[in-house]
């Protein structure tokens, strides 16, 4: 690490590190490139010796994520993925070959960036903040200790002013376009996908799943600006849902240079254009940057990705289903998902959500399928009162609930995962939705993870 960063430990253990990067959290998101510039000039710039993948989008980031490591690590290649929000552990976010980032690791690179960031944050730019931290911890971790092939680079927030986009990708991805986080990207479609299409760099080839018309001109002519291919779902290449073959889904992907017909085992029709995406972005590789993957390794690949906390079935008896479902682009796919693949008798749905979200919107598209809709509260400090969300459901029930609604307030998520337990029969589903702050608890619960941290 440098003689001059092992002198100096400022931060004693694996724990104290993640907590001197979570106490960044006050200083809030803060649209920009400076700091982020500035650690990396200090450092001399390590994000300039790597390959990335630039994933942006409102929904299916994470997927999109899940589906090229697993491909691209199938196909012989050493990939680091960088993910956000984390389901248990602060060290998910930065992985290795499908491992999390050793806590000795963190704690040595949190040392060295930890005099970067109180440098910084005595001059007129203030402090990095959490996101930024971590940022450069992961361009640190990927660049200096383990070198991958490839890093598969998620955006936290937008894309043109999110700190991911310091680097300069081979191929970025763009998943859809939705109404999340409006109170910092815009309260338009196209005003979001402007912020997503700030990712779009010149000459780089893009794939987007983007559908409506507004969203896509507006990347149509940020692709235009930068001279960069436009790799287009419905245009440059299609998808077709094909039906099921046991616990897969499958599709017929027609692309500019091979066609297959891909089985993936992540439940909803959203995951396939969420595959379809990543496949087109394998494709440009393999096409233009001398990428090998056998045919026989991407179907494969295709078939083992998981993702934690989407759709995810995690007890059987009774059969309990989590899917971090939280905007209203979620519920309509959740709905559509449990429709297709989750035949029940009733449904009971338990929901906490955060304060500065499109809950009405949420709950027009999933309230006529509910029976029992739970409401409860994340255990985190931006949480919504869920006497506040019964307000809204309330004032929605009789247009929009499913006749013989039941809605029920629990705040206490605990006691209201007890009660969805209890009122689920076999013939039942229930699922737990809405933020991942609340997914995250709920996992660590019903698989008996001790040692869950979740975060954001």
């Amino acid at each position: 690490m440098g003689d001059q960063f092992e002198a100096s430990a400022y931060l004693n253990t694996y724990t104290e590190a993640v907590d001197w990067i979570n106490g960044l959290i006050p200083f809030g998101i803060r649209p920009g490139m400076s700091r982020i510039e500035k650690m990396m000039e200090i450092l001399q710039n390590p994000h300039r010796r790597l390959k990335f993948i630039h994933i942006a989008g409102t929904n299916g980031k994470g997927s999109t994520c899940a589906f090229l490591t697993r491909v691209l690590l199938q196909s012989g290649y050493t990939v680091g993925t960088f993910t956000s929000p984390y389901i248990t552990k602060f060290t998910n976010r930065f992985q290795y070959n499908g491992e999390d980032i050793p806590e000795e690791s963190l704690l040595a690179l949190a040392n060295r960036l930890y005099p970067i960031v109180q440098e910084i944050a005595s001059t007129e730019l203030g402090s990095p903040t959490m996101f930024e931290v971590s940022t450069a911890l992961a361009i640190l971790y990927y660049a200096e200790e383990c070198v991958p092939d490839i890093v598969v680079w998620e955006t936290g927030l937008g894309g043109r002013l999110d700190v991911t986009n310091i680097v300069f990708p081979v191929v970025s991805i763009i998943t859809n376009v939705g109404m999340d986080h409006t109170d910092v990207l815009g309260d338009t479609v196209e005003q979001i996908a402007f912020e997503k299409a700030g990712i779009i760099k010149s000459g780089v080839p893009v794939v987007s799943c983007v559908q409506q018309p507004e969203a896509t001109q507006v990347l149509r002519k940020k692709a235009m600006e930068c001279k960069a291919t436009l790799y287009l779902a419905g245009e440059k290449f299609k998808y077709e849902y094909t039906g099921e073959h046991g616990p897969y889904q499958s599709f017929h992907f027609s692309g500019p240079f091979r066609e297959y017909d891909i089985e993936i085992g992540m439940k909803g029709e959203h995951q396939i254009a969420n595959a379809a995406g990543a496949l087109m972005a394998l494709e440009v590789l393999r096409q233009y940057m001398a990428f090998v993957m056998d045919e026989e390794d991407i179907l494969k690949g295709f078939r083992d990705t998981v993702w934690a906390g989407r759709m995810e079935e995690v007890s059987s008896a009774p059969r309990i289903v989590l899917d971090g479902a939280h905007n209203p682009e979620g519920a309509e796919s959740l709905r559509k998902s449990i429709e297709r693949h989750y035949p029940h008798e009733r449904l009971n749905l338990m929901m906490g959500m955060l304060s500065n979200k499109h809950h009405e919107t949420y709950l027009k598209h999933i309230l006529p399928i509910v029976d029992t809709l739970i409401l409860t509260e994340p255990d985190f400090r931006k949480k919504m009162d869920a006497e506040a969300l019964h307000e809204l459901a309330e004032g929605l029930k009789h247009s929009y609930g499913k006749p013989g609604l039941q809605i029920i307030v629990e705040p206490d998520w605990k006691n209201a995962l007890e009660l969805l337990k209890s009122r689920t029969e076999a013939e039942d589903l229930a699922v737990v939705s809405g933020t991942l702050y609340l997914i995250s608890d709920v996992r660590a619960a019903l698989l008996g993870q001790t040692d869950s941290e979740k975060g954001w």
